[in-house]
């Protein structure tokens, strides 16, 4: 056998053996990373769990946002930790179809969930627009 012949046979064996562990490692991750946010759909904490570092904030949503920039604002506010995953809960929530337009007085020690249920309720001025 030709030198030339067995290192590319070397070669082409590392070389798929490199693939099948890059392979592995981003199926891997990817599960991983899969698991966890839907974990944290459904078991995402407040943003503040001690009361004397809670806010309160007031949030004004109108007819035209859509729910990513809903989500957006919230993150914006300190609201909720991650934008995209707000939108996940929304849209897993039973609240998805009741959420109302309005001004809000949500504070950083309310879930995802707790947010979404004081949106299904009228406004605080009573109006829900």
């Amino acid at each position: 056998m030709k030198t030339g012949s067995v290192v590319a046979a070397v070669f082409g064996a590392v070389f798929r053996v490199c693939v099948a562990v890059a392979a592995i490692y981003l199926i891997y991750n990817g599960a991983v990373m899969c698991y966890n946010y839907g974990y944290r759909i459904f078991t995402e904490p407040p943003v503040t769990t001690d009361e004397q570092y809670v806010r309160t904030v007031t949030v004004a949503i109108t007819p035209k946002m859509s729910t990513m920039d809903i989500a957006r604002l919230f993150e914006a506010n300190g609201l909720v930790r991650d934008a995209n995953l707000f939108f996940l809960q929304y849209y897993a929530s039973e609240f998805r179809e009741d959420v109302k337009t309005g001004t809000f007085e949500l504070n950083t020690g309310m879930t995802a969930e707790e947010m979404m249920e004081a949106m299904t309720a009228e406004g605080e001025s009573g109006e829900a627009q």
